[in-house]
């Protein structure tokens, strides 16, 4: 079995371009995306939030078409640079700034710091770790929706290039293909695992190339061409939700940030920053909607405007709710104190 790649995919009878109300669209979630992370990292750095603070700089196309492929009653597993996914298969912002801030009403409720946040009673599965360890629990939920006789829905979860060498990886993908489950991979291959480098963590010419080992679909796109990101990864999707088993999607990128705030990326290459993954995709974005005419830069900076008046307004709101007291709320290691006493009762 061979697997079709990205030169394939291009033909316009199989992947026609998206369509300019699509690509506003998914340019809006990017720039919401990138937004609130600057707002993020700015009180990050003014000591309003504790813990570690990881962002998606470099990585907004890939996620935004990713969340915009999702449909109610689907499934989504983001990682920690899927911020803009997020928004667009549905979080408010206001749930952004609650999980920073450990709000009571947020939906850890204040028992997490970062981007271990989900709601999965609407699909939304909260991030277990960056190791691939998402990967069989989509798969998992996939089976459950099958056994409820539940159709024409999709699983979605990210890894970052690193992850496809860990074991869950393995195991999951074996699973999904053997299962002929409707998973859809996105692998995001910044080009660096934390601080290994690519040619110190896999030794094949194209991660893409892994999927037909597991006997599934498998893609390669420019992580930083937004329009290329939703024919492919919007393929692939489609591809998943009529039959046609796992598929996976490796798209290249770099991750413009370093790990996580504290992280000042000073072991990247600084030529990569020159070359074709270096690109910034909001910029690459933005120079699209200009040459196409779907866009002009006022019309780019009223958008970014408008998405700072969202952000500001969310931010005030939450800042007004309460933040979670460990001596006084009812949750501990065993979720709650009822349970706890119960388990621990002589």
């Amino acid at each position: 079995m061979s697997s079709p790649m990205l030169q394939t995919l291009k033909e316009p009878a199989l992947v026609p371009s998206p369509p300019q109300e699509q690509y506003v669209k998914a340019f809006h979630w990017m720039l919401l995306s990138r937004t609130v992370e600057e707002k993020l990292a700015s009180l990050w750095r003014g000591g309003k939030i504790a813990g570690g603070l990881y962002l998606s700089k470099g990585h907004e196309a890939i996620s935004a078409a990713t969340g915009m492929m999702l449909k109610p009653g689907d499934i989504f597993g983001p990682l920690i640079r899927d911020q803009a996914g997020r928004l667009a298969f549905g979080e408010p912002l206001e749930d952004v700034f609650r999980i920073h801030f450990g709000a009571r009403v947020g939906l850890a409720r204040g028992r997490d710091g970062n981007v271990h946040r989900g709601n999965p009673k609407e699909g939304y599965l909260a991030m277990i770790s960056h190791l691939g360890a998402l990967i069989p629990v989509v798969a998992g939920a996939l089976i459950a929706r099958r056994f409820k006789g539940q159709k024409d829905l999709i699983g979605v979860t990210s890894i970052g290039e690193g992850g496809t060498s860990t074991g869950a990886f393995h195991e999951g993908m074996n699973l999904a293909a053997v299962e002929k489950l409707p998973l859809v991979l996105v692998v995001a291959n910044n080009q660096y695992a934390y601080s290994t480098p690519n040619d110190r963590s896999f030794a094949c010419e194209n991660l893409a190339d892994r999927a037909v080992g597991y006997g599934i679909e498998g893609y390669s796109v420019d992580g930083t061409d937004l329009s290329e990101c939703l024919k492919v990864i919007g393929y692939a999707c489609d591809r998943a939700r009529v039959g046609h088993g796992p598929q996976m999607v490796v798209a290249s990128c770099l991750r413009l940030v370093g790990h996580g705030e504290h992280d000042d990326a000073s072991y990247v290459d600084k030529s990569l920053y020159q070359s074709a993954v270096g690109r910034d995709c909001i910029k690459v974005a933005e120079e699209f909607l200009k040459q196409t005419g779907w866009a002009d830069s006022a019309q780019i900076e009223s958008w970014r405007h408008d998405a700072k008046q969202q952000i500001e307004e969310a931010l005030t709101r939450v800042r007004r709710e309460p933040v979670a007291d460990p001596q006084n709320e009812d949750w501990c290691p065993y979720a709650t104190k009822k349970i706890a006493e119960a388990i621990c009762a002589p």
